[in-house]
């Protein structure tokens, strides 16, 4: 699969997109941010606040101002604020994450539970390929005694 070039510096309106999704998942998919939605009893409140601090980080990547985002993504200019001043988790970690874009370069891997999990599918996958070739051969050998049978007949 080809990698999609995600900009650090975003330019238009498509690389503030990339990059806003980029910081979303990778923040989403962290092993601490992951457990931390599993114990929250406002799952749905959490998300919404990094979709919002991601989207705000990256617009200011782009160089909007506080106001724009602010319109743009329908939060008050506070919330803006604190979201890019790191004064939220949810601001926080997704700065976390665009620092470590900085360092390592745009990586979003999937955690080690579902990495696991996801080698565990692909051996069941492999396992019911072979399954499905053995029960194939298996028609053809009885699809050839029949016809053998019929042609006897």
């Amino acid at each position: 699969m080809p990698e999609l070039e995600i900009p650090l510096n975003p330019v238009s309106r498509e690389d503030i997109h990339r990059l806003e999704a980029a910081l979303m998942v990778a923040t989403l998919l962290r092993e601490d941010v992951l457990e931390k939605i599993r114990e929250s009893s406002e799952r749905l409140t959490w998300i919404d606040s990094l979709a919002v601090a991601a989207g705000a980080l990256a617009r200011h990547k782009a160089g909007m101002s506080i106001s724009e985002i602010a319109e743009d993504l329908g939060r008050s200019e506070a919330t803006i604020r604190r979201h890019l001043q790191g004064k939220t988790e949810a601001g926080r970690l997704v700065q976390e994450t665009y620092e470590g874009f900085l360092r390592e370069g745009v990586k979003v891997e999937l955690p080690r539970i579902l990495a696991e999990r996801s080698r565990e599918v692909e051996a069941e996958l492999e396992e019911e390929r072979r399954r499905r070739m053995e029960l194939e051969e298996k028609l053809k050998r009885v699809k050839e005694a029949l016809e053998k049978i019929l042609a006897e007949l």
